[in-house]
C-alpha cells in the first residue's frame, strides 16, 4: 500500500468510474493501493454542488416539495398566471419567494459515498441539490492547491508586524541585516538571506535605500520574482463569497481591479475600474508588486479623506496576482479602520471581471503589448485615460464614463484623478496619442 503520495490524474478517474459502478471505497482503495480513509478524504473534500433540472421538473430542495405535500400555486412571479393551476413545487423557482421553505437534503448523502455519482434517481426522479465528484475538476483543484501552496511567504500577519517592529527602526538607523540578526537571533529567528528577501519584497517598512551597500549592488540580470504576501488571502475572499455578498448587498458599488504590462520586469499599471459608471483609472507603478498597490490606495484614502473613500471604494474585486496578496493592507487603513472589502475572481478567470477586461482592450489600442509602459509619466497615462473615459458606450446610453461618473460624484474627483473631457471629435485611440 502506497503511503505519503499525492493521487495522480489517473487514479482520480479510476475513483470517478468505480463511483460510478457504486463500489465502496474499501474496494476503490484495494484497486488503488490505497487505505479506504484516502479515498472518503479525497471524495468529501474534492466533490462539488449540483443544482439541476430533472425529468419533468424543475430543481427544488424544499421539504414541502420534496414529499409533495404543497398545494401552493402563484407563489413566485416567474410563472404567476391567474389562468394557471401549476403547482409551484413543480417550476423549482419559488424557494426565494415562499415564506414555508424549508431546505431539505438528500439523507444518503450523509454516509458514504457522499456523491451522487451512481444513484439511479439522480436524473429521472431527484430534483433536490446533488453531489458530484469529477476527476477533471478534482485534479483541477489539487493543482490551484499545491501551487497556492508553495507560492507566499512563511509568515503570519503579527510575525511580519513584530518583525518590523524589531529590525526596521534598526536599519533605518545605519545598522546591516547581519548585526541585527545577531543582535536580536531570539526574536527575529530567520536568515538573513529571507531578511533580505522580506526587504526586497516590501513586506517591512524598511527598504533597499535604506541599507547602502545595497544600493550600490548592480541589479540581476533574471527578472524579479514576486511572491504572494499572505498565502491564505483567499480564504473568505473567493468568488463564490463575493456573490453571496452581493446578493445580500445587491447596491454596493463595485471596483475592480487588474494590472497592464508593457514588457516583463518593466514598469506596470494599475487599472482602477467602477463597474457601474464604466469609469476606469490607471496609475503607474516601478514593479508589480504589493507594496505599490498598497501604496497607491494609502495616498488616495488619506487625499480624498476616508468619507469620500469609503464612498467610492466599498468593494474591491481583484485577481490572483501578486500583487494584491496583501488584502487587509487594502481593507484596514493605519488605526485598524476598515475601509473596503476585498475579494478575488477564480484562478483563471478573467471572465469574472470582465468591465475591467474589456477597458483594457481600449488601452492596448493606444499601449499595444510590448512597448515598455516605462517611457511614459503618470500624466501621459492621465492623457490617455481621459480619451477613453471621454468615449461614449451604448451601455450607458451613449453617454460617457467621464459624464456618468462627474453627475453622480462630482467633476472634483476626476479633477484630482487626473481626468479632464475631450471633445468627441478630438478623442483619440491609437499609439501616435503618446508619440513624443
Amino acid at each position: 500500500m502506497s503511503k505519503n503520495k499525492h493521487l495522480t490524474a489517473e487514479e482520480r478517474t479510476t475513483i470517478e468510474t468505480e463511483l460510478t459502478k457504486s463500489s465502496s471505497f474499501k474496494s476503490i482503495g484495494a484497486t488503488l493501493g490505497k487505505d479506504c480513509t484516502t479515498i472518503a478524504k479525497e471524495v468529501k473534500k474534492r466533490r462539488y454542488s449540483s443544482k439541476v433540472d430533472t425529468f419533468g421538473h424543475g430543481f427544488n430542495d424544499c421539504l414541502h416539495a420534496h414529499d409533495r405535500s404543497c398545494q401552493r400555486i402563484n407563489v413566485c412571479s416567474a410563472c404567476y398566471s391567474p389562468q394557471k393551476h401549476r403547482r409551484c413545487w413543480s417550476c423549482g423557482k419559488c424557494t426565494k419567494e415562499c415564506p414555508h421553505y424549508e431546505k431539505y437534503s438528500c439523507e444518503k448523502l450523509l454516509k458514504a459515498p457522499y456523491v451522487c455519482n451512481g444513484c439511479s434517481e439522480k436524473k429521472n426522479h431527484c430534483s433536490l441539490e446533488k453531489w458530484f465528484y469529477r476527476a477533471d475538476q478534482a485534479q483541477t483543484a489539487y493543482r490551484e492547491k499545491l501551487s497556492e501552496a508553495r507560492t507566499g511567504f512563511d509568515i503570519t500577519e503579527k510575525e511580519l508586524e513584530h518583525l518590523d517592529d524589531v529590525v526596521s527602526p534598526l536599519i533605518k538607523n545605519g545598522q546591516s541585516i547581519h548585526h541585527v540578526c545577531m543582535n536580536h537571533s531570539g526574536e527575529i529567528m530567520l536568515s538573513e538571506r529571507t531578511m533580505y528577501t522580506y526587504i526586497d519584497n516590501g513586506l517591512l517598512s524598511a527598504r533597499n535605500i535604506d541599507m547602502p551597500r545595497v544600493v550600490k549592488m548592480h541589479p540581476r540580470k533574471n527578472h524579479k520574482k514576486y511572491f504572494k504576501v499572505d498565502k491564505a488571502c483567499r480564504i473568505g475572499r473567493t468568488f463564490d463569497e463575493y456573490q453571496t455578498y452581493m446578493n445580500e448587498h445587491p447596491d454596493t458599488l463595485v471596483v475592480q481591479c487588474d494590472s497592464v504590462e508593457g514588457v516583463k520586469g518593466g514598469k506596470v499599471l494599475l487599472t482602477v475600474h467602477f463597474v457601474a459608471q464604466e469609469l476606469q483609472l490607471a496609475f503607474l507603478r516601478d514593479a508589480n508588486d504589493s507594496q505599490s498597490v498598497t501604496d497607491i490606495f494609502n495616498r488616495i484614502y488619506l487625499e480624498l479623506h476616508p468619507d469620500r473613500f469609503l464612498k467610492l471604494f466599498p468593494l474591491l474585486l481583484c485577481d490572483n496576482g501578486s500583487e494584491f496578496s496583501n488584502p487587509k493592507a487594502l481593507e484596514y487603513d493605519g488605526q485598524g479602520n476598515r475601509r473596503t472589502t476585498v475579494f478575488y475572481c477564480d484562478p483563471n478567470a478573467p471572465f469574472q471581471k470582465p468591465n475591467c477586461e474589456n477597458n483594457h482592450e481600449m488601452i492596448r489600442r493606444i499601449i499595444p503589448k510590448g512597448v515598455d509602459i516605462g517611457q511614459y509619466t503618470q500624466k501621459d497615462i492621465d492623457l490617455m485615460m481621459s480619451h477613453i473615459n471621454s468615449y461614449a458606450r451604448a451601455k450607458l446610453g451613449d453617454k460617457c464614463p467621464y459624464d456618468v461618473f462627474s453627475f453622480l460624484y462630482g467633476e472634483d474627483i476626476l479633477k484630482y484623478f487626473g481626468l479632464s473631457k475631450i471633445p468627441p471629435d478630438e478623442i483619440i485611440l491609437s499609439p501616435k496619442l503618446l508619440k513624443k
